[in-house]
């Protein structure tokens, strides 16, 4: 249908870090929910998601139905996100699908010690004028996020089949570098920075179905 504004939406759910600025919303869902139905939707056979976005880092278990059956997350400090990549492009002067790139071309690695983005940041300065190769840099910089993100992964108890979602989960480096912390093969949906979006569609079928269900009934 040509949709024109929310009016001709027949239910509307937000989700995300921004779901409670949607005015028109009928319903407000959490992204880690919507993230795990979206997987569902696209899989059914997916058990586990590693969520790494701009801001913070997930790892979520699903049950049989695409519900959110335990989660762990990191949102206390920009390392083991989307933010500290941003950061490491910076410094290594290359945008972000540069980066990926640049990691793959790795004959070693130079490992990054620092847990704070900050303080990483520095030390990444200093690798280089030490004489560091930027892509030893680079494979660094996407190891010590999946060794970070890993850690969740351990509170958590990840089975397969393991899904990656979010804008990271398009860096193969990262995809590549968690898959071998974690000792699981990692599928990546076609979009996996829209699963939740995905998701957040699918609860808003749901209950729109629901709705005529019940007025079915009373008739």
């Amino acid at each position: 249908p040509d949709l024109k504004s929310a009016d001709d939406l027949a239910y509307l759910v937000g989700t995300g870090y921004g779901r409670n600025k949607v005015p028109s919303a009928d319903e407000n869902i959490s992204e880690i929910s919507c993230h795990a139905m979206g997987v569902h939707v696209a899989d059914p056979n997916v058990k586990a998601i590693i969520d790494i976005g701009g801001q913070d880092a997930k790892a979520i278990r699903l049950n049989d139905k695409g519900r959110v059956d335990n989660f762990v997350m990191n949102e206390k400090c920009a390392a083991g996100t989307g933010r500290f990549f941003e950061v490491m492009a910076r410094v290594l002067n290359c945008s972000l699908d540069e980066l990926a790139t640049l990691a793959a071309k790795a004959q070693n690695t130079v490992p990054i010690s620092s847990v704070c983005t900050v303080f990483a940041e520095s030390e990444v300065i200093s690798q280089l004028a030490g004489g560091a190769k930027p892509e030893d840099v680079a494979k660094g910089a996407h190891q010590s996020v999946a060794k970070r993100v890993t850690g969740l992964c351990s509170r958590l108890g990840m089975v397969p089949q393991v899904v990656m979602t979010g804008g990271v989960a398009l860096n193969a480096s990262m995809v590549q570098a968690m898959a071998e912390e974690i000792k699981l093969d990692i599928l990546v949906p076609e979009n996996p920075q829209v699963m939740g979006a995905i998701g957040a569609a699918d609860y808003a079928r749901e209950k729109y179905l629901s709705n005529i269900l019940k007025l079915d009934k009373t008739k």
